[in-house]
């Protein structure tokens, strides 16, 4: 268990215990440009953003009921370089059809999330062209993280920036400014009808500032839900110092992909300990995809899918499937211009019809909407080779075991007690399950 010793992070919304997110890039599933050249001003207002509402719909049949949506504001490239985040981005649409979306939602009892990029604006900001035209004296100046000695009005901005990347200036987290911007930009939203956030680069973010801006933004919504993206580093130091609900956990996502990739359940086992260790601090936000990283079915075997969708769906967390992973959407990310294009595709109208792995994975939620106590339940690694591993996570009345095998051969495992297979395949009996090769199966007793 580990110790949280910030009196200020109430316990996460009552309602995150049954939440199961679709997650989606809103600027690739609609078909915008994601690098256009006429400036952000300039733009006509498209409105593409309805085109997801036709996707709620197989967002229920799924059984999920969370919708996760990327960036949605005004930005010039991809959505992570914001130039607005009071209006929609026109690529997207208007105000009307976010509120359209968000509604429509809401109506089939889907919970909507939106992406936060408050660690840094893109260059055509107003504040930050405000900054490079005026200098040191523009009433902007305290929004952003810039070096002042030396700095005169008509030189560069000695900004700081985001990883590298130029077109991402960011902002000043020590200061009041970035606070109050944070504040009223969270609060305006929520007022709109949305349910959370997903706090992009929060890793870069100081906690401290973190923890000046959710206790303001609880006083006016104390039902919301926010989790950061936290890729490396102590999640439980961060989530207690910073007063988020959750982080995402990127480490267990590796050891899945890496795992089974590699063969090598040792991996995934070890993450699953480390996982459960987090659990008496907060509740993490899983996943096996998401827009930044190579398709699952690419990382791992398209016949190897579902083992890693079995493990998102029987381990404690709030699930996240990103969109296209049930359906085992291949794409590889490249480290180049235009390198995410491939995990962000355009959607198809109307979702496609459903393959061995949908149906997969709506067994696999279904067990989840069964067992709502297996969002903070650990986890037990009862049996483990190279290529084989049973995880049994229980409570003191109820229990759900998941079986992989990885090898090219049928495997015999225990069954932990499990007397039903709930989903995937297998042969039980006698205490002992016969998985087929490259097998899974999620049993219950």
């Amino acid at each position: 268990m580990n110790p949280d010793p910030n009196p200020l992070r109430p316990h996460e919304p009552a309602w995150v215990e049954h939440v199961m997110w679709w997650h989606v890039y809103p600027l690739g599933a609609v078909g915008a440009d994601v690098r256009p050249r006429t400036p952000v001003d300039e733009r006509a207002v498209e409105h593409r953003l309805q085109r997801l509402v036709p996707w709620l719909d197989h967002v229920v049949d799924l059984g999920l009921n969370g919708l996760l949506l990327g960036p949605v504001f005004a930005s010039s490239t991809h959505g992570y370089d914001t130039v607005d985040h009071f209006r929609v981005d026109p690529r997207l649409g208007d105000d009307a059809d976010l509120d359209a979306l968000v509604g429509a939602a809401h109506e089939r009892g889907v919970r909507v999330v939106l992406d936060g990029v408050f660690n840094h604006v893109g260059r055509e900001h107003p504040a930050f062209r405000a900054l490079e035209e005026q200098g040191p004296d523009a009433p902007t100046a305290e929004l952003f993280a810039v070096e002042r000695s030396g700095w005169q009005a008509g030189d560069p901005v000695p900004v700081r920036d985001f990883e590298g990347h130029d077109i991402l200036v960011a902002l000043d987290h020590e200061g009041r400014a970035a606070e109050d911007l944070v504040v009223e930009v969270m609060t305006y939203w929520l007022g709109r009808g949305i349910d959370g956030w997903r706090l992009d680069a929060a890793y870069a973010v100081p906690p401290a500032f973190w923890a000046r801006v959710l206790p303001r933004v609880r006083e006016r919504f104390p039902d919301a839900w926010f989790s950061g993206e936290v890729i490396h580093g102590d999640a439980a130091a961060v989530v207690a110092a910073s007063t988020m609900d959750s982080t995402t956990q990127y480490e267990l996502w590796q050891a899945v992909w890496h795992g089974i990739a590699d063969r090598n359940c040792f991996e995934l086992a070890h993450a699953v300990e480390r996982h459960d260790a987090l659990l008496g601090t907060f509740v993490p936000t899983t996943f096996v995809g998401n827009h930044d990283v190579t398709r699952i079915a690419s990382a791992v075997g398209e016949r190897f899918a579902g083992h890693a969708a079995a493990v998102l769906f029987t381990v404690a967390g709030t699930p996240v499937v990103y969109a296209g992973d049930e359906y085992g959407w291949t794409a590889v990310k490249e480290e180049r211009e235009g390198g995410d294009d491939a995990v962000r595709p355009e959607l198809p109208s109307t979702p496609p019809e459903p393959t061995d792995l949908t149906h997969a994975v709506e067994a696999l939620v279904a067990l989840r909407r069964r067992n709502p106590w297996l969002h903070r339940a650990h986890t037990d690694v009862v049996h483990l080779t190279n290529t084989a591993v049973v995880l049994r996570t229980a409570t003191a009345d109820a229990a759900v075991v998941t079986a992989l095998n990885l090898a090219d051969d049928p495997v015999e495992v225990p069954a932990a007690d499990a007397t039903r297979v709930e989903a995937g395949g297998g042969d039980l009996r006698d205490g002992t399950l016969r998985l087929p090769a490259a097998g899974w199966a999620v049993l219950t007793s």
